[in-house]
């Protein structure tokens, strides 16, 4: 576990592998069924299930000890955009990745990978933000923080999400845009002892780090082990419900 200290938080940072061998075999049979999903998808509807049974992993920590816990969950992740032939990474979000299909979750991901800003309601309020004087956009920042409200109206997402996995890193440890924040490393043949014996299966490092005054150690670690869960294969038995 690793502990970042700020002035205003303390943030902790735990990794678990999971084995993606059941998903890589989902995602062959929808291929072959003619839908590609990809493993950012499955991730989204893992994270948002298993949100709904830990509240504190959407839980936001106010002024005097007080907190407020989203009832909505919201799926946060990078997008890399051109602007005026710059790349910019926005925060793209998809609303109640816990009860959509993972085909909706892909079409969705589709389109913030494929249309320009101007046609993306939300990355284009995230343009029109940056565009805001300094001292007006770290008042707004500055108000989210302590109220739910405003928070709400620059950020949505109960979480969120950064992946490097396709560059080839294997581990990230993404910065903390709110309570829970996950790095998705790459997925990778790795040994590993199944039943005595030493295999090789496909693993993903799976970053998680925290707000510390919103969850402990202990919760934290169980709701990894839930998110592992389900990508390990639990997730099944939510896509048949959906389909």
């Amino acid at each position: 576990m690793i502990t970042f200290v700020g002035a205003k938080s303390i943030r902790n940072c735990i990794l678990i592998e999971i084995d993606m061998t059941w998903a890589e075999s989902l995602q062959k049979q929808l291929i072959q069924r003619g839908d590609k999903i990809t493993v950012t998808a499955f991730l989204l509807k893992a994270i948002g299930i298993a949100q709904r049974a830990h509240p504190d992993s959407r839980t936001m920590c106010l002024p005097f000890g007080k907190r407020a816990v989203f009832n909505s969950i919201a799926a946060g992740f990078t997008v890399e955009k051109m602007v005026k032939d710059q790349p910019v990474v926005f925060f793209g979000t998809i609303d109640t990745p816990d009860t959509k299909s993972l085909n909706t979750i892909s079409d969705e991901l589709s389109q913030y990978a494929q249309l320009p800003v101007e046609d993306l309601p939300r990355l284009a309020k995230e343009e029109r933000f940056t565009r805001l004087t300094w001292l007006l956009r770290r008042l707004v920042l500055w108000l989210g923080l302590r109220n739910p409200h405003i928070r709400l109206l620059v950020n949505q997402a109960t979480f969120g999400l950064t992946s490097l996995g396709k560059m080839g890193v294997q581990i990230v440890v993404s910065p903390c845009s709110g309570t829970s924040t996950f790095g998705v490393g790459s997925v990778e043949l790795r040994p590993v002892v199944r039943d005595g014996a030493v295999v090789t299966r496909p693993i993903m490092t799976l970053s998680y780090t925290f707000d510390q005054r919103v969850m402990d150690g202990r919760p934290a670690a169980r709701f990894l082990q839930e998110i592992r869960s389900l990508m390990e294969g639990r997730l099944e038995e939510h896509i048949r419900v959906l389909n």
